[in-house]
């Protein structure tokens, strides 16, 4: 991922998880909200009807009383006690209604139709036996019933609250109701009303995500052109090193092939063509052919040691080990260095790029180390274990660097941060530690998954 990328993801991911879990805990704190009042107006709205239902039937009881209290029991009497609860009435669905303990229905003033009828057995369409349920919570001393019955200002079900007491020696139940479809309404309108507040907040909150994005979107693309030149300039820079490199190699081999090996190849080949010649003639060709062996010997050496440089045939044969100890012997005895190599006698079972990589990372620090360090001794270290991985360490005792201005200036470090990348590219970890006069040391570490994923 770009750096671009990479700024922009940062910025934006803790942004909008807070912003997310804002939106999160402002709903549930809603609905939690609404549910706590909706059981508060529910409360309050019951505790009120309760008391107004309590009020009601006192009022019809002090109606009937008089009646009752007579102890009589004949038809004349029932027929006027049932004329007066007829006539208490308090808007178009309040009425008093009368069954007996039979559940037979002997006054209801909105539904006339029921009058007579046995309900006893009636339910409501949640399963409520409505009458049965009367009958039985005013033969126990009164009481609420809630349940559904058709409300007559509407002539559809609505949920109602009636409250229940019997005259125990006519057998009869009598009792009120009120309907709380209202209530209904009432919290319906409280909740639109919340999730109309919590849909204010919540566009508050995607105005400022978004505003907040843009700003983080220009930030981010500010700071990825700034980053863009300066990335180009290092880029054009590494480029112009790579191509001088690049001749600079070629130009050698070019010299190597022409003035050395070419010459000597055609030296043995004219040595080679007049011992012909003497043979034919003289008879004597030994020492020419001698000397021509001896040219070819030197092309091999010559040829062999330009292989080496661009690719040593005993990285692929013999392992890392040996191609270390190879490579470090041939460039510290040209310096006049000590070498050492620290390493297992058999080459660790290495993937292919790991191989590479540390071998051009260790051929690399030796360059520097012959260029720059002035240094006596260089050493090399290769280790393995089953906790850390593969750990590659160069040292010398050479003139250090100052590692942080190396890596801030545009033009120099080259050679560090193809390194850097190097390591980079395996997964592994670069660590570059140098003191002006105790000299300087490069490790390498593979981790153990790196080098199960490259295996």
């Amino acid at each position: 991922m770009r750096l671009r990328g990479k700024l922009l993801l940062v910025s934006l991911t803790p942004l909008l998880l807070s912003l997310g879990l804002i939106a999160h805990v402002l709903r549930q704190q809603q609905q939690d909200l609404a549910e706590r009042q909706e059981a508060l107006v529910r409360a309050s709205y019951t505790l009120a009807a309760e008391n107004e239902l309590r009020h009601y039937t006192a009022l019809a009881l002090s109606t009937i009383s008089p009646l009752y209290n007579t102890g009589r029991n004949d038809p004349e009497i029932l027929l006027e006690a049932k004329r007066r609860l007829s006539q208490l009435d308090y808007g178009p669905d309040g009425y008093f209604f009368l069954y007996n303990y039979d559940g037979v229905n002997l006054m209801h003033p909105r539904q006339p139709d029921l009058v007579g009828r046995n309900l006893i057995d009636l339910r409501d369409p949640q399963g409520v036996r409505v009458i049965s349920d009367m009958i039985d919570k005013a033969r126990q001393g009164g009481g609420f019933v809630a349940y559904s019955w058709n409300k007559p200002s509407t002539r559809v079900l609505a949920p109602k609250l009636a409250y229940v007491t019997s005259f125990e020696r006519w057998h009869w139940m009598f009792g009120t109701g009120i309907y709380t479809d209202d209530l209904e309404r009432v919290t319906s309108q409280l909740e639109r009303q919340l999730n109309a507040n919590v849909d204010t907040s919540v566009r508050w909150i995607a105005v400022a995500a978004v505003g907040s994005i843009v700003i983080i979107l220009l930030s981010v693309l500010l700071i990825g052109l700034s980053e863009l030149r300066a990335a180009d300039a290092k880029l054009t820079l590494l480029a112009r090193q790579v191509v001088s490199t690049q001749e600079e190699e070629r130009a050698w081999l070019s010299r190597e092939l022409h003035d050395g090996t070419s010459q000597k190849l055609v030296s043995a080949k004219l040595l080679t063509e007049s011992a012909l010649e003497r043979l034919t003639t003289e008879g004597s060709s030994q020492p020419l052919l001698q000397r021509a062996l001896a040219r070819v010997n030197e092309a091999l050496t010559d040829m062999r040691h330009i292989s080496h440089r661009l690719r040593p045939v005993a990285l692929d044969t013999l392992g890392l080990s040996t191609a270390l100890r190879e490579l470090g012997a041939e460039m510290c005895e040209t310096a006049g260095l000590r070498f050492e190599l620290v390493a297992p006698e058999t080459s660790p079972d290495l993937p292919e790029v790991i191989k590479t990589t540390l071998f051009r990372i260790s051929q690399e620090a030796l360059i520097n180390v012959l260029r720059h360090a002035r240094a006596s001794q260089v050493r090399i270290t290769l280790e393995r274990d089953e906790t850390h991985g593969l750990t590659l360490v160069v040292s010398d005792d050479g003139q250090g660097f100052d590692s942080a201005a190396v890596a801030q200036h545009p033009r120099r470090g080259i050679g560090l941060r193809n390194m850097r990348e190097r390591a980079d590219a395996i997964g592994a970890s670069f660590a570059l530690v140098s003191h002006l006069q105790a000299g300087t040391l490069v490790r390498v570490t593979v981790p153990v998954d790196a080098l199960r994923r490259l295996a």
